[in-house]
């Protein structure tokens, strides 16, 4: 993987999880939906700054994401970007004070050592 191509896969990683992050902010502050407000909650998306913040940032990486696949193969983007789940798992721990069991710190780090060796070039 070159440097660009690096370079396009962590744009994609990290908009991604700029948009969880802002999309949990926005499911924050709409609070618990249930039967009752369901509806309310669906037109609230649209005017809840996080929630929008947080869909362009998955908009940025999807374009960061198809840019990549112009330039590597679909057996190495794809797997690539489930460090996505690793940032999101940090970003839940140290953010929105989310526990790591340690099974999820296992799988963690299972997930870390198959994307290690997908992009592993002799």
């Amino acid at each position: 993987m070159t440097l660009q191509e690096f370079i396009l896969l962590l744009m994609s990683i990290l908009t991604s999880v700029a948009g969880q992050f802002f999309l949990k902010m926005g499911a924050i502050k709409l609070g618990r939906v249930n039967m009752v407000n369901a509806i309310n909650h669906i037109l609230s998306i649209m005017t809840t700054p996080e929630l929008l913040i947080g869909l362009t940032c998955y908009a940025l990486s999807a374009v960061s994401y198809i840019m990549l696949l112009t330039r590597v193969n679909l057996s190495i983007a794809a797997p690539s970007t489930s460090l996505v789940y690793i940032f999101s798992v940090l970003l839940g721990y140290f953010i929105f004070r989310e526990p790591i069991p340690l099974t999820r710190l296992a799988g963690i780090s299972l997930v870390m050592s198959g994307v290690i060796l997908l992009v592993w070039q002799k």
